[in-house]
């Protein structure tokens, strides 16, 4: 398969659990009990499909312009789609595909389930998820646990997000800011991230904000 970022992708998203299918060979990619993406293997445990979910009229759009794009493989052909493992799909269309699945699936659950995921992976004011990051446990205790005094802020002072939007602002979260993302935002950012990492970071945790 040539998209061996797939599994790494899909378990840093926020509430996401992973299982085996055995009688389907199916690994699954669930949030709130729902499928949103599975990796299709055949006897041999070799991928033969990525199925996810989009709006109908994307998954159709999609289908019309990628012969490696076709209906849900033993799903509802109108909402699911299955994608070639070693097709010609763009891995960033895929990530995006992906990210849609997510969100679908992820709206479409009850309030109080929505707001228990959240609670649980610890989202930060700026959206991080701290029980997603690697160093969650070890070098940092979280950015809600410490006001903001995380491993990478200046020592002895908070995270240049958490300065403004908390102390200064006096929110609970940059949510309520009308300047998400702003410039502090894109100036915070892991000098070992790509740009293309760190946007598709951004994106991510302006989302996860959103469904707050």
């Amino acid at each position: 398969m040539r998209y061996t970022w797939l599994d790494e992708f899909l378990m840093k998203k926020t509430g996401v659990v992973k299982d085996r299918k055995e009688e389907w060979y199916w690994v699954r990619y669930r949030i709130g009990g729902k499928l949103f993406a599975a990796l299709c293997l055949d006897q041999e445990d070799k991928p033969y499909y990525i199925t996810l979910k989009l709006d109908p009229q994307e998954g159709d759009f999609l289908r019309q312009q990628y012969e490696d794009i076709v209906p849900g493989y033993y799903m509802n052909k109108t909402h699911w789609n299955s994608v070639k493992p070693d097709g010609a799909v763009p891995d960033d269309l895929l990530k995006d595909m992906l990210d849609k699945s997510y969100d679908l699936v992820f709206q479409g659950l009850g309030k109080k389930k929505q707001q228990e995921i959240l609670a649980a992976e610890q989202v930060t004011c700026c959206g991080s998820a701290c029980r997603t990051c690697g160093c969650y446990g070890s070098l940092c205790k979280g950015c809600n646990e410490t006001r903001g005094r995380v491993f990478h802020a200046p020592e002895g002072r908070a995270c240049p997000i958490y300065a403004c939007a908390v102390e200064q602002k006096e929110l609970k979260s940059c949510k309520t800011c009308g300047s998400l993302p702003c410039e502090i935002w894109m100036q915070t950012k892991d000098p070992s991230m790509s740009q293309e990492a760190f946007e598709r970071n951004v994106k991510e945790r302006a989302e996860r904000l959103k469904r707050q």
